[in-house]
């Protein structure tokens, strides 16, 4: 008889402590998840293979913290304190996914953009800007307003950097500040080594310049199906849920002027080669053969104006050739604003003040300062001067190209477009 109950209270226990088993391994691993499971923020680094970040590790022990369980000696402690937590575990993690929900909610973001409300009112408005336009609600037609991102080929998707170490996606845009932005990338992935240290760079302004524009240095969207495959759009759309994307934008004319004092003011000979000599070609009194090299031509005084550089811009004949470079293409079509919805809108206006709030958005700003600025940018004052003598109806035209641009970003319709 002994024996029996004996028997009877260990069968018991037994079902007891297999059903509090259950009920944790449930808890960890979801809904028929067949690994451990983890912060959504991580989640798409889990499935590239990527290194994680020291700043996982709390994250990680949280995670075992939650799935280790003691096994005391006796068993009502066992079932009262393991199934009230189990309870309270559960609780929490479906306020937690409520939470989520309406955090991953586009305009809204992620949580850890709730720790600067003193830029949320100007952040929603650029967002939400963008997403008028996108929509419709403009009633400006524009390629590729309606496509979805599964549809924007993957050579296109060579501007989006992505640092997995940090959950950053970056779109840089040429001519708006991408040279600091993209060394301040390069110290956060850890992908330059330092020769006088041999270490990776912790300072972006001691960054060569010229050395960030290396490609190779850089892990963007449109390197993803060489690394992942079939699985490289998967892993696209899992990374635009849960890293923060951000983009630097400025005045589409200005920005315009900025590339052409970069290039063709001073002797470049790539630009020389492949845009400048086009451009003298067709539009300009060129008698004879030209030059060899830039600087043989403007030693001679044979350059480029800017007024053949706009009428190369808007001579259909243009983009038949080719499509246009990245430092004069239009910002939608480098960044894709209607398929990505970015988290942080800076403005090359705003640089100083959007550099410091977007750093300590990405709960970096501890690690690193944004780089000191160019002393000869090019000053949005300087519009009127530069546009003087391009004819209003030129002018016009060129608004009509990058009108997309000036919407989607807020910008003001220049002067002569108003007045027409």
């Amino acid at each position: 008889m002994g024996i029996w109950r004996g028997l009877r209270v260990a069968f018991i226990l037994g079902s007891v402590f297999m059903i509090l088993l259950i009920i944790v391994y449930w808890d960890d691993v979801g809904a028929f998840k067949l690994y451990p499971m983890q912060d959504s923020k991580h989640q798409s680094a889990f499935y590239a293979q990527t290194t994680v970040s020291p700043l996982q590790s709390t994250s990680t022990g949280r995670m075992h913290t939650r799935s280790s369980f003691t096994v005391f000696t006796t068993a009502s402690s066992v079932a009262f304190t393991t199934v009230a937590a189990a309870k309270n575990h559960k609780e929490e993690e479906r306020e937690e996914i409520m939470k989520q929900k309406k955090e991953e909610t586009w305009g809204k973001g992620e949580k850890k953009r709730s720790s600067m409300p003193f830029t949320t009112g100007e952040q929603e408005e650029r967002k939400q800007r963008i997403m008028d336009v996108c929509s419709g609600k403009e009633a400006l037609e524009f390629p590729g307003r309606t496509r979805a991102f599964g549809q924007i080929p993957n050579k296109e998707l060579d501007h989006l950097i992505v640092d997995d170490t940090h959950q950053i996606i970056y779109c840089y845009v040429p001519k708006v500040a991408c040279t600091n932005w993209k060394r301040v990338m390069v110290v956060l992935s850890q992908s330059l080594i330092s020769p006088s240290s041999g270490k990776p760079y912790t300072d972006p302004e001691t960054v060569p310049p010229d050395l960030v524009h290396n490609s190779s240095l850089h892990l963007t969207f449109a390197k993803f199906w060489h690394h992942y495959g079939s699985l490289s759009r998967h892993l696209m759309a899992l990374k635009l849920q849960h890293y923060t994307k951000f983009l630097f934008v400025r005045d589409p004319f200005v920005r315009l002027i900025s590339a052409f004092r970069n290039k063709f003011e001073r002797p470049n000979q790539d630009f020389y080669r492949q845009f400048g000599s086009v451009m003298l070609r067709r539009y300009g009194n060129v008698s004879g053969s030209l030059p060899e090299s830039a600087a043989e031509a403007f030693s001679s005084g044979i350059r480029p104006t800017f007024q053949q550089f706009i009428t190369y811009l808007l001579d259909a004949e243009t983009e038949r050739e080719s499509i246009f470079n990245e430092h004069w293409r239009q910002v939608y079509r480098l960044c894709h604003p209607c398929q990505v919805k970015y988290d942080f809108v800076g403005k090359l206006e705003t640089l100083e003040t959007d550099a410091a709030h977007l750093l300590k958005l990405l709960k970096v700003d501890h690690l690193l300062h944004f780089p000191s600025g160019a002393r000869n940018r090019t000053a949005a004052s300087w519009e009127k001067d530069w546009f003087a003598q391009i004819p209003i109806m030129t002018q016009r035209e060129l608004y009509k190209l990058y009108e997309p641009d000036f919407a989607l970003f807020g910008y003001p319709k220049p002067d002569s477009v108003l007045h027409q």
